[in-house]
């Protein structure tokens, strides 16, 4: 199968997908419940998987694995994600009815931003091969700093971005519904949904900077790299509404995410010097995975109501932060 006839099926695929999930299934606000985040991941993961069978089928087994390993890699890195979010949405109070729209938008945003980064740094390292020592060096910093960092803080008025928006356009005290700006006596006004939205696109740029380059390290087929991540970021509101009051429980992840970093590094810095299979790459990320989640579980395990400081803070409603 040629290479536009793959992206022309992604593309009609993932706009179909997002269409219907906008317009069709949450065309109305409303919350969110776990069942239904439940019946999600489980959509968006069989479609994950699905495409990888596809890729399977018209490119070849390795192919297939590295769609594999890309997907694995970017999906357990928004493990990150889900806690940033939990973060913004208490402190926007952002209502439960539009944390879906908000989420959807900021998917979107960060397909987008993904894309560019890909581009950008598969044509860095087609032009300037060392460049992949840089990016390797990225990674094992990355994975120092994750796995030696606190319980770590993030304060989301403290994001310049941010600052820079509420300078140049006014900010609505309260929130408008679902919409991110309005017009009062012949004034654009932005809202605190709006202000969220930059917070967290702002944030996917800082996560891309790590996910992309520990892509990379398995393949740098553009394709591969970029429906990878495709898949997996879709999936990742439903993510967030079934893990948010579980935050606590994968209190370990944070190292087995710092070890697929490192090992991302490590494979990148030793490519020119020593190969490793990509079978065998897709079954040390597994394994990662597989014992910090285990090793979470089992140490979390009697806990009464995990995360239950967090899952109040994102169902409260309220009225957003003065700005």
């Amino acid at each position: 199968m040629s290479d536009a006839l793959s992206w022309a099926i992604f593309i009609v695929l993932v706009g179909g997908l997002l269409s219907l999930d906008l317009l069709v299934f949450h065309r109305h606000a409303r919350a969110v419940t776990m069942r239904e985040a439940a019946a999600w991941v489980t959509v968006w993961v069989a479609l994950g998987l699905g495409f990888g069978a596809f890729i399977f089928a018209t490119r070849g087994p390795t192919a297939g694995a590295e769609y594999l390993a890309g997907y694995l890699i970017e999906y357990s890195l928004s493990m990150d994600n889900v806690f940033v979010f939990a973060v913004l949405f208490a402190y926007f109070a952002v209502p439960p009815a539009y944390q879906h729209r908000l989420l959807f938008w900021g998917v979107l945003g960060a397909i987008v931003f993904r894309a560019v980064f890909i581009v950008g740094g598969t044509v860095l390292l087609d032009a300037f091969h060392p460049v992949i020592y840089l990016f390797g060096a990225l990674l094992l910093y990355t994975a120092w700093r994750m796995a030696t960092a606190g319980t770590g803080h993030v304060d989301p008025a403290a994001n310049p971005v941010l600052r820079l928006v509420r300078r140049v356009i006014p900010v609505t005290e309260g929130y408008e519904g679902q919409a991110f700006f309005v017009r009062r006596q012949g004034r654009l006004l932005a809202t605190p949904l709006f202000a969220a939205l930059v917070v967290i696109e702002s944030s996917d740029i800082m996560f891309a900077i790590d996910s992309v380059p520990a892509i990379l390290s398995i393949t740098t087929d553009s394709f591969i790299v970029f429906t990878s991540n495709a898949f997996a970021i879709m999936g990742l509101r439903s993510l967030y509404f079934l893990l948010a009051g579980l935050i606590d429980r994968f209190e370990y992840l944070k190292y087995g995410l710092a070890a697929l970093l490192a090992f991302a590094g490590l494979k990148m810095i030793t490519s020119d010097v020593f190969h490793l299979d990509v079978w065998l790459s897709l079954a040390i990320i597994v394994a990662i995975l597989g014992i910090s989640i285990a090793v979470s579980v089992l140490a979390t395990r009697g806990r009464g109501d995990p995360g239950a400081g967090d899952a109040d803070l994102i169902r409260a409603e309220g009225d957003a932060p003065s700005t």
